[in-house]
Parts: structure tokens; C-alpha cells; sequence
């Protein structure tokens, strides 16, 4: 790579395409609408399960990746998304219900812009500090047991959505939890059976399909609430979507900003996962990674997004192009930025019904726990170690249980617990004679 502040991106036009190269424009063009196909499905679900605007997290979607491009120096490439790790938080802080609009969204916004601060200072001491630091606080088995206790807290959420669950409606109904299952069905479908890039998006596919057959069942037989489509015409093609400011309550922070160490362990995997498909080193990014996401969280959170993180979806699409240029991620954004200034966009958005919302829930919490498990296959967790066993152990319960616990005026939920408890007893129980872990590797 070139010495300079960016690199100088060679032309290539076959083979694999490394992260200082490019491909002729049409065919950069043409890669770059696949990451934004890509991020889609994850990046709009995210928002509209915590009861945010989601054309407000599409557009800084966009923002974000343009803020992590500049401080990585294009040498990293990636795309930033809503992240799930804070919808349980987000929706326990702000007393919301998934799916339907947040009436608190401000409370949420301050805690997200903690969460960014936190993450930002955690990048600046791995950046003056080294990196090696944050590979042994959370090795694999600390970060596979928080990935998982993240998916099992948010199980609730995702069944009574799927369920269609309401304020008004504590039991739900048999036709929304068929919806939401049929919707399962076609999102694991689509990942197995269908052709080409297709089995690339299961979730935007699949979650098309659910529409559908939600579109068919109810409106044309009559058999659940129809879709009301009068909002789309209504709204303009182009337009600033609802920007919101944050308010800083202390609960909200407690309960948000633990956030930032699970965005940690995330973006430490997935750069170390980048390193090995482009063999390159890429942990002498890692500081700078850390500091560019939390500035993008902080900035979204400032306007109404979600908060932000690197996207494991567009990973994939570069594993199976085997395309590597962080001058893709240029034209994703630039797309991105398009789709989040258009309210007849978010207007449709709008319209997905709560069970085709809770029956991709359903899969996409539940293949965030299961993600764990790759993690401790891949690094080759030993689970007859004793003090591997009993960290995941009570990290899964505490998750899978939300178990809340006030420290020192802050209240951590599930996640947090899990978090700083798995941390906390894996260093505890490393103490112990004869705890070396023999066959544990790091990212």
C-alpha cells in the first residue's frame, strides 16, 4: 500500500482485487450495489425493531462508512450498519415495545452517543497502547459467551413480536405466529436453495417473501389486518428524514453505554476475519478502526440513528467476490445516502407487517447466538478446560434470564451483566493453577 494518507488504487480487471486496488468503474458500480443489498436487510430491521426512523440509520449508514474510510485511511474495508447489540438495551431503557414507535427515542440517543464515546476512547488507548491488551482481556471464549448471551436476551423480544403481541393484545394471535413462521421458512429456504448471489441475502429475500404472503393472506382473503399502502403515495420522493436530539439521562447511559465493549469484540473479529481473506495484517488498524466506529456512533446518535457498526454481511459479499477495494465501499455509501434522503422509501419501510418483522427476528437474534459457536470452533475453544466452561456458562444464563443488576447507581441489563461477567470470571478463574488454556488461539 501506498505511504501516503490514502493509497494510490491500481487498476485490476480479473482475479482477486486487493484492498488498494480497483476495477474498471461500471464494474465497481455494479460490486457496490451488492454491499448495499447487502447491508439492507440488517441495517433497516435494526432501527424499526427498536422504533426508530429507518431512513435515518440508512443515511448514516452511509455517513458512517465514510467517517470509518477516513480514519482507517482506506485500508480497511468495510461497511457500517445499525447494530442489534442495542436493541435489547435501547428498548429496556426507553420502555418501548419492539416494532412499534419509540416514544423516548431521545433517552436512547444519549445513551448511544455514551456508547460511541466509550468506544472512541477504548480505540485511542488500543492505538497508543497496542492492540495485544484487548486480544487477552476478551479471547474467544469471552467474546463467543457475549455474542451468544446478546442473541438469547433479545429471544423474548423476537417471540412476541413474531407472536403479534401488543399493548392492546397481551395473547397475540395464531395468525401472526403462522406469518412469522412462514417467514422463517422462506428466509432458510432462500440461504439453502436459492441460486447465485441470491442465497447471499436471506434476510431481505426471504423477508420479501413474508411480505408477500402476508400481502396475499390478508389483503386479498381477508384473513389478518390489511397493509395500508396510502402512506407511500403520500410521501414525497425526496426529502430530509425526522432528525431527533438526544437527551442524557444517567439510566439510559447506564444501560447503553456497556454497548461499546460488545462493538469492541465484534469489530476485533471482524477485522482479524478481513486480515485473513486479503493475507494482510491489518491489527495495526484496530485502534483506528475502534475510534472511527465510535465517532460514527456518536455522530448518528446525535441526529436520531442507531448506533453503528462493521457489517459480517458485507464481509460475505467480499468472500465470495473475492473483491477487497475499500473504494467500493465509497459507492455503497454514496447509495446509501441516496435511499436515506427518499421518504417514500421510509414510507414502505413502513408498511412491513409486525409477524414478517418478528419471523426475521427470530432468525437474525438467533444467528447471532449461534455466530458463537463459529467462534469457539474456529479458535478451538477447549470446553474440558473448566474455567472456559463455567465463563459461558453464566454468561448464556445471565443473558437468556435479562438479568439486571445496580452498580453504584448504574443498572446494567442482560447484556451488560453477561458482558462484565464474562470478562470478570474468565480473569478470575485464570488465576487458578493449572488454568493455561492449551488449545485456545486468539481471533
Amino acid at each position: 500500500m501506498s505511504d501516503g494518507f490514502l493509497p494510490r488504487w491500481s487498476l485490476k480487471t480479473e482475479g482477486v482485487v486487493m484492498p488498494d486496488e480497483r476495477l474498471p468503474t461500471g464494474q465497481m458500480v455494479v460490486v457496490g450495489l451488492q454491499h448495499v443489498v447487502a447491508m439492507f436487510g440488517a441495517t433497516v430491521l435494526a432501527p424499526i425493531l427498536m422504533g426508530f426512523d429507518p431512513n435515518v440509520s440508512i443515511l448514516f449508514s452511509g455517513i458512517a462508512t465514510l467517517i470509518f474510510f477516513l480514519v482507517v485511511g482506506g485500508r480497511v474495508p468495510s461497511y457500517l450498519g445499525s447494530s442489534f447489540a442495542f436493541i435489547g438495551p435501547v428498548l429496556v431503557a426507553t420502555g418501548a415495545s419492539v416494532g412499534s414507535p419509540n416514544p423516548n427515542i431521545p433517552l436512547a440517543l444519549g445513551g448511544i452517543i455514551a456508547a460511541g464515546a466509550l468506544y472512541f476512547l477504548i480505540g485511542l488507548v488500543v492505538q497508543l497502547a497496542g492492540h495485544r491488551w484487548i486480544e487477552r482481556l476478551m479471547p474467544p471464549v469471552v467474546t463467543g459467551a457475549i455474542v451468544a448471551a446478546i442473541g438469547l436476551v433479545l429471544a423474548p423480544i423476537a417471540i412476541n413480536s413474531a407472536s403479534g403481541v401488543t399493548p392492546d393484545n397481551q395473547n397475540g394471535s395464531d395468525f401472526a405466529r403462522w406469518i412469522a413462521l412462514a417467514t422463517v421458512v422462506a428466509v432458510g429456504l432462500v440461504a439453502v436453495y436459492a441460486p447465485g448471489m441470491w442465497r447471499r441475502l436471506p434476510v431481505l429475500v426471504g423477508g420479501a417473501l413474508g411480505y408477500l404472503i402476508y400481502f396475499i393472506c390478508a389483503n386479498v382473503l381477508g384473513l389478518g389486518q390489511p397493509i395500508d399502502f396510502a402512506k407511500i403515495g403520500a410521501a414525497d420522493w425526496f426529502g430530509l428524514p425526522s432528525f431527533q436530539s438526544p437527551v442524557f439521562d444517567m439510566r439510559a447511559i447506564s444501560l447503553i453505554a456497556p454497548v461499546a465493549v460488545i462493538l469492541v469484540a465484534e469489530n476485533l473479529g471482524h477485522i482479524k476475519a478481513i486480515g485473513a481473506m486479503t493475507g494482510r495484517n491489518l491489527d495495526p488498524y484496530l485502534g483506528r478502526a475502534f475510534m472511527g466506529d465510535g465517532v460514527a456512533t456518536m455522530l448518528s446518535g446525535a441526529a436520531g440513528g442507531t448506533g453503528m457498526t462493521t457489517y459480517a454481511e458485507n464481509m460475505g459479499v467480499m468472500a465470495v467476490t473475492r473483491i477487497y477495494s475499500t473504494l467500493v465501499f465509497l459507492i455503497a455509501a454514496a447509495f446509501a445516502l441516496l435511499l436515506g434522503l427518499s421518504p417514500k422509501f421510509g414510507a414502505f419501510i413502513g408498511t412491513i407487517p409486525g409477524p414478517v418483522l418478528g419471523g426475521l427476528s427470530i432468525v437474525v437474534f438467533g444467528l447471532i447466538a449461534a455466530t458463537a459457536g463459529r467462534i469457539w470452533v474456529e479458535n478451538r475453544v477447549d470446553f474440558s478446560n473448566p474455567r472456559n466452561l463455567i465463563t459461558v456458562a453464566v454468561a448464556l444464563v445471565l443473558g437468556a434470564g435479562n438479568f439486571k443488576l445496580n452498580v453504584a447507581g448504574f443498572t446494567l441489563d442482560g447484556i451488560g451483566t453477561a458482558t462484565f461477567g464474562a470478562i470478570i470470571l474468565y480473569h478470575l478463574l485464570s488465576m487458578a493453577p493449572g488454568m493455561t488454556d492449551r488449545t485456545e488461539t486468539v481471533h
